[in-house]
């Protein structure tokens, strides 16, 4: 993704009051958003969404055509889109994982829809547009990395039996107290990051930044969101645009 196209998807999510940093990641150089920032956006621009019509009903396939509405300074703006779900096509589920077609179609068919209203369409995707892309979020990512075994170092021969306890016993030490510091320090050093940076740029690369990503996702939900908020009063402090409903619908429409 280019600089250019950058800078265009932050000005219209200025314009909603929602910052790159924290909503947006790159899967192969695509842009894509999180499907609840997307309903964010749909609150802060009032949009409306008509009864959602069923194209195909299948067991395993839905269909689903959704019609949404936005006003505007000359009156509502009208789009529309489809939302297909096809399990093992285009939706995979594995193990007991419950599908449910038609609220993943309904879901797909809104999100295109918001894209298109919010003036998106084209420079990002959402989440759920594609299982690669959903797999493929930070916070999963690093939930999945945190879950791999860690090596056992086998004994060697010739090692006593209460060396290998005192190794054992340091290592449950390690995996547990220090966890935690770490991620405390990992926090306050992030939010120093952020008021160190001296440019709206600056805090959206740092937090875009790969190792940022995962220090987030391996952040507690409540700690996590407290280091956004942090990163966006910086934004705004810098002079991003602060949140005013009203001028974004304007510039969404212009």
């Amino acid at each position: 993704m280019s600089a250019t196209t950058d800078k265009q998807i932050a000005d219209i999510l200025a314009t909603y009051g929602e910052p790159l940093a924290g909503n947006v990641w790159r899967v192969q150089g695509t842009a894509v958003i999180y499907h609840k920032a997307l309903e964010r956006i749909a609150v802060q621009a009032r949009i409306r969404f008509d009864a959602p019509v069923i194209v195909r009903a299948e067991r395993d396939e839905a269909v689903i055509l959704v019609t949404g509405h936005m006003p505007g300074p000359n009156g509502d703006r009208t789009e529309w889109s489809i939302g297909e779900a096809l399990i093992g096509v285009n939706y995979r589920v594995s193990g007991r994982q419950a599908a449910y077609v038609f609220a993943m179609a309904e879901k797909r068919a809104k999100d295109r829809v918001i894209l298109k209203l919010a003036g998106l369409h084209g420079l990002l995707y959402s989440e759920d547009e594609a299982d690669e892309f959903k797999a493929s979020r930070p916070d999963l990512v690093a939930a999945n990395q945190s879950r791999r075994p860690e090596p056992v170092r086998e004994p060697e021969a010739d090692e006593p039996d209460s060396g290998k306890v005192e190794r054992e016993a340091e290592a449950a030490n390690d995996a547990d107290t220090p966890r935690a510091e770490a991620g405390f320090a990992s926090e306050t050093e992030l939010t120093a990051r952020i008021d160190q940076a001296q440019s709206i740029n600056a805090v959206t690369d740092l937090m875009l930044a790969p190792e940022t990503q995962a220090a987030l996702a391996a952040m507690p939900p409540g700690l996590r969101d407290e280091v956004r908020e942090h990163a966006k009063a910086r934004l705004v402090a810098l002079g991003w645009p602060a949140r005013n409903p009203a001028k974004g619908r304007k510039a969404a429409v212009a």
